[in-house]
């Protein structure tokens, strides 16, 4: 039932933080498995999806520190196109054209997220994708409340202006109309 009810969203937050599937997929099943030996310790203080992504987190930021000690390059990360397979196209979208821009821009603000500095990656995925309060980060990242709005703060600022630059060179340009009224 853990499974089921779970997997999904532990797979998701550990995508956002580690930003490969692999070791998303890995991760979540980590902490499948230690929330399923330490039920014993859950002691309702918090919603049980809390719990969990408090697991989930924790597992994350080992693997990153792991990782930044002794970088590891994947084959698979160095592939042009990385689709995430449990990701379904939005089912709102009217045309193929929305689907794939949908894709693009998600695929583009992952980019975005993982180029951020560990500490600003955190504090996003923890505040923005998991709903975490600000003194929830900060007992988690044992650092300050203050230090965290400054943290989220920078790397909102961050993401705006790679969004803002990206959409500036997409910018279709003016249209000239010359003589014969042939634009060009």
């Amino acid at each position: 039932m853990l499974v089921e009810r779970y997997q999904k969203m532990l797979y998701t937050v550990a995508y956002r933080f580690l930003g490969n599937p692999e070791d998303a997929s890995d991760a979540a099943q980590e902490a499948l498995v230690r929330a399923f030996k330490n039920l014993h310790s859950f002691r309702g203080q918090c919603s049980f999806k809390t719990w969990l992504q408090h697991i989930i987190a924790n597992i994350c930021r080992d693997v990153l520190r792991r990782q930044s000690r002794r970088p590891i390059i994947s084959l698979d990360s160095m592939r042009e196109n990385e689709n995430c397979p449990w990701e379904l196209p939005d089912a709102n979208a009217s045309s193929p054209e929305e689907v794939v821009l949908n894709i693009e821009e998600r695929d583009y603000l992952q980019q975005l997220i993982q180029a951020l500095s560990p500490e600003y990656r955190m504090v996003v995925i923890m505040r923005d994708l998991q709903g975490f309060t600000y003194e929830e980060i900060a007992g988690r990242l044992n650092c300050s409340a203050g230090t965290v709005k400054s943290r989220l703060s920078r790397a909102r600022q961050a993401l705006r202006k790679q969004l803002a630059h990206k959409r500036e060179l997409f910018q279709p340009d003016s249209v000239y109309i010359g003589k014969g009224g042939e634009g060009r």
